[in-house]
């Protein structure tokens, strides 16, 4: 009867110990990236972002067609006959459709095809690392792509990097919520840990703490 109490004192410092090292831990976590499992499959499809280089080729009409032609930053296109076409944020075929009923008031049933040469990326289709690493960048988002793949695009970590503390932040577009998940990257980048692999969608941001000693 007597040992019960401290019994009890004893659980609940260990249920509290256990709390705070969750805390401490960060919080969430992703799942580890699969390797060579056949599961590689396309991403939701690209949208548009500003400079991405793009040619757009009129069929049997090429003095209208336009070879790698950059969006401008304001997202905004233009080509002959066509000025000022509204770019960003529509997909290839989006574009060539809106391009083909412009074109329409010209000429008769036009066919318009539209290639995306050189990415850079939407803002919603970006991800960004930030924080203790050598190139801190937004980086265009790629079908598959994980930690390693934009730790690798940043030149990895500092020296002062506290890799283990950092945090992926990712939005959720349907509710405009965003969660936070822990990160381990110096257990992946130091020490090979293939488990601290992560998935990444387009429009997260990864921040890199300094060590606090």
């Amino acid at each position: 009867m007597f040992h019960r109490p401290h019994l009890s004192r004893l659980a609940l410092a260990s249920a509290l110990a256990a709390s705070l090292a969750a805390c401490a831990s960060g919080g969430k976590e992703l799942p580890a990236a699969s390797y060579g499992d056949g599961s590689v499959a396309p991403s939701e499809e690209y949208t548009i972002g500003p400079l991405d280089e793009i040619t757009i080729h009129v069929w049997r009409n090429p003095e209208l067609s336009a070879d790698k032609v950059r969006v401008r930053p304001d997202g905004r296109l233009t080509i002959p006959l066509v000025q000022d076409i509204p770019a960003v944020g529509k997909t290839a075929t989006q574009l060539q459709e809106y391009i083909a009923g412009e074109l329409s008031k010209y000429i008769e049933q036009p066919i318009v095809s539209v290639i995306v040469n050189t990415p850079e990326g939407n803002f919603t289709q970006q991800v960004r690392i930030i924080g203790a690493t050598p190139q801190p960048a937004s980086l265009p988002f790629r079908a598959n792509m994980t930690a390693l793949d934009a730790m690798i695009a940043v030149g990895g970590l500092n020296e002062f990097a506290a890799g283990n503390r950092a945090k992926l932040i990712r939005l959720n577009r349907e509710t405009g919520t965003q969660t936070e998940y822990r990160l381990r990257l110096s257990d992946l980048i130091r020490k090979g840990d293939s488990s601290a692999n992560v998935m990444l969608k387009p429009g997260d941001t990864i921040i890199i703490p300094e060590s606090r000693f």
